[in-house]
């Protein structure tokens, strides 16, 4: 057995967050990812993400993005990159570019430009509004799109300002959105032996996250709005609640877990009063609900409110980040993985989320800029003196 990516390699001009983070999905699923990175720029901007870092170029940003992955240095604005780069596409199943939507066309990226040198490779787009239309050459980033999106509207409390996530959620979402459809891709050129253009914006992405809030606009003009303790908009209790020393997320999210709660918090008697008996009357009654399980729960700190309702009823601590990753689950599942590193001696960071039982995880770290760029250009059949003078010439 081997990784389920194991022989597919994938030739990345990207940087930054939204590209890097699908690629590295992939990576650790076995795909070689070759990072095609400017020399004359430093390379990915990613490594100049501050203010942490485990040495010059090494930010914790660029080491969060880019694990087991290859770093091969190409300008691909010099005139001598063009040859590298198609010898490497001869050898891949996929180009892959996170660039504003109209630099893949003009850096000669595109299934028209490359399915000629291989009529196999998969050309895939991460961009900010598409490659087409009217704001394809316009730059973009995540907190832009949620705020376009609507996003803003529905997060944070009611009589506070719009509010983005805390995270970058829509970067996350099309840099595993955009490997979805390569590798969707990838498996039709192996099949068909014709490759493709995959194209995915954040724009579209971000909207399309809408989902069932947009369902409900489309079709019946409701317009979901911002709820008091990041309330569901439709189901309670589906909230935070106050305890003794804290907060509870409690999601009764399906009809069985409301008598469930009203037994465990010695309530039963809820479980069948009109005003909460269904989903209906609990919306109706949401106010009043909130203040009654507040007044109930206030009486025991969160801890012990786990303690009895967790694995029973849907509920959550609400953690800080340190306590997040701190937490003995976490530990208890893997969650946190250590890489050997040259100037740390060792890191430590997110395993994948991805587990394929009966292989072991691929443990690595972020590759230095340009470290396998002889190595790769040597599997290509290029002798030293060429790569000499290709480094001598600036193309790498």
């Amino acid at each position: 057995m081997s990784l389920p990516l194991t022989g597919v390699r994938i030739i990345a001009v990207e940087q930054y967050g939204a590209g890097p983070f699908g690629t590295q999905h992939l990576a650790d699923m076995g795909a070689e990812i070759i990072k095609i990175e400017n020399p004359a720029e430093g390379g990915d901007v990613g490594r100049l993400v501050g203010p942490h870092y485990f040495g010059p170029g090494d930010s914790h940003f660029f080491e969060a993005f880019n694990r087991n992955k290859k770093s091969l240095t190409l300008n691909l604005k010099h005139p001598e990159s063009r040859a590298v780069f198609i010898d490497l596409v001869k050898s891949a199943d996929a180009t892959f570019d996170n660039l504003r939507g109209d630099l893949a066309g003009k850096l000669g990226l595109t299934y028209a430009d490359l399915g000629v040198h291989n009529p196999r490779i998969v050309c895939g787009h991460l961009s900010a509004y598409g490659r087409t239309g009217p704001r394809a050459a316009w730059p973009g980033y995540d907190y832009l799109m949620q705020a376009e999106a609507g996003y803003l509207s529905v997060t944070g409390e009611p009589d506070g300002p719009p509010a983005r996530f805390g995270l970058s959620i829509v970067d996350l979402m099309t840099g595993v959105t955009a490997v979805t459809g390569l590798l969707a891709g990838i498996i039709d050129a192996r099949a068909n032996g014709k490759g493709r253009d995959i194209d995915v914006s954040l724009f579209d992405v971000a909207l399309t996250n809408l989902n069932y809030v947009a369902a409900w606009y489309l079709n019946d003009g409701v317009q979901v709005k911002r709820e008091p303790r990041s309330a569901h908009p439709s189901l309670t209790p589906s909230q935070l609640y106050r305890t003794q020393d804290g907060w509870l997320f409690v999601m009764c999210n399906k009809e069985k877990f409301w008598p469930l709660l009203t037994k465990a918090i010695g309530k039963p008697e809820w479980a069948t009063h009109p005003d909460y008996a269904n989903y209906k009357a609990r919306l109706t009654n949401r106010e009043q609900l909130t203040r009654e399980l507040d007044a109930v729960l206030g009486t025991a700190t969160t801890v012990q409110w786990l303690e009895r309702l967790s694995g029973i009823v849907p509920v959550a601590p609400v953690y800080d980040v340190a306590q997040a990753l701190d937490s003995p689950f976490v530990r208890e599942q893997g969650c946190i993985m250590e890489a050997p590193h040259p100037a740390r001696g060792m890191i430590r960071t997110l395993a994948a989320p991805i587990h394929c039982p009966g292989e072991t995880a691929k443990i690595g770290i972020a590759p230095t800029l340009g470290e396998h760029t002889r190595e790769l250009l040597r599997g290509l059949g290029y002798d030293e003196d060429r790569i000499n003078h290709l480094a001598e010439s600036g193309a790498l």
